[in-house]
């Protein structure tokens, strides 16, 4: 199994920025891509943003592209989320996933995280 930690979440006002990590331990030599998922009240998952462990490759949505950056430090099995510009709309639980594929879909991903709160002010 692999477990996974988030961490970073908070308060913060629209245009100000917020980085997420996501501590991974476990089986992680078996681990392909790590991705950032949200969860608005109401609403549901939704895709954020992938990468690979190895080669570094990235997925992003359409609604972060240009706003978010995921990035990976392999020697720290830590995955993080820098988040700028950050909007009202934003406001959301951030899940860290891992998968053995890079995913854009939440059944696409094994291991889940407990999840952190996101919340902008406008």
């Amino acid at each position: 199994q692999v477990q996974l930690v988030e961490s970073g979440g908070g308060l913060v006002q629209a245009g100000g920025s917020l980085r997420l990590s996501c501590a991974a331990s476990g089986r992680t030599f078996s681990s392909y891509a790590m991705g950032w998922f949200r969860q608005a009240p109401g609403k549901e998952r939704e895709f954020v943003a992938a990468i690979t462990w190895s080669a570094g490759r990235t997925n992003y949505a359409d609604s972060v592209k240009g706003r978010f950056t995921i990035s990976r430090d392999n020697a720290k099995n830590t995955v993080y989320l820098q988040m700028n510009s950050l909007q009202p709309e934003d406001t959301a639980v951030y899940y860290c996933a891992e998968s053995r594929i890079l995913g854009l879909r939440d059944y696409e991903y094994r291991y889940w995280g407990q999840g952190t709160q996101v919340t902008v002010s406008s």
